[in-house]
């Protein structure tokens, strides 16, 4: 279908939240299913697919898990077979309605455990509260931002670097006037090798299929 006059290509195409509602009912799940899959709430679910809230990074990735997919079934990302990454040659994206740039460090092989991207965060950012399985490891580059960590907020400049447990709650924001720029690393699986990538077969549809377990309506 081409797109609308005076629109572009890109603007056509589907958004996160569409997508991510698209793929659940494909996979027959409710949203109640999906969030507690994925560690995520009801109402911030029904807000990202109604495209109302725009995940970060981490949590498109929870997402995706839960899912049976990679990020990169949601938005465009650089592969990354070749570990090596020079300083301002590095691809860069965004998840679709999000303000924060990511860059992607990180290779991208069969059994990789760790994810790490460079972001680039503007001025009055805010992120959602997530807790998660895994570790992060935060370290700022420039700028500062407030790191909230099971209710104790504190303030990372640069230099600065704080290491935590993914299932603590948290979030983060830039409360200042200037761009802060971060390496965030971390155990939360983002993305698969082509050799971990299945078709893309659901379980739940196999058992429909099959009419071995009743499904739930969808919400």
């Amino acid at each position: 279908m081409s797109s609308a006059p005076g629109k572009s290509a890109a603007s056509a195409q589907p958004k996160v939240g569409a997508l991510i509602r698209a793929r659940r009912r494909q996979l027959q799940m409710t949203l109640q299913e999906l969030c507690d899959a994925a560690g995520i709430s009801v109402g911030y679910l029904s807000q990202v697919e109604r495209d109302h809230a725009t995940p970060s990074l981490g949590t498109l990735a929870q997402i995706a898990r839960s899912l049976d997919v990679g990020v990169d079934y949601f938005i465009a990302t650089p592969s990354m077979e070749d570990g090596l990454t020079r300083a301002g040659e590095r691809n860069r994206f965004s998840v679709d309605g999000s303000s924060i740039v990511y860059e992607r460090i990180a290779a991208d092989f069969t059994g990789n455990v760790l994810s790490s991207f460079i972001l680039h965060v503007p001025p009055g950012y805010k992120s959602e509260t997530v807790s998660h399985e895994g570790e992060e490891i935060l370290y700022l580059l420039e700028g500062s931002i407030t790191q909230r960590l099971d209710g104790e907020e504190m303030a990372l400049s640069a230099g600065d670097s704080l290491h935590f447990r993914g299932n603590r709650p948290h979030s983060w924001s830039n409360d200042t006037k200037e761009t802060a720029r971060l390496l965030w690393t971390g155990t939360l699986p983002m993305f698969r090798s082509r050799a971990e990538r299945p078709a893309l077969r659901s379980s739940r549809a196999d058992e429909k299929i099959t009419g071995t377990k009743l499904t739930k309506e969808r919400p």
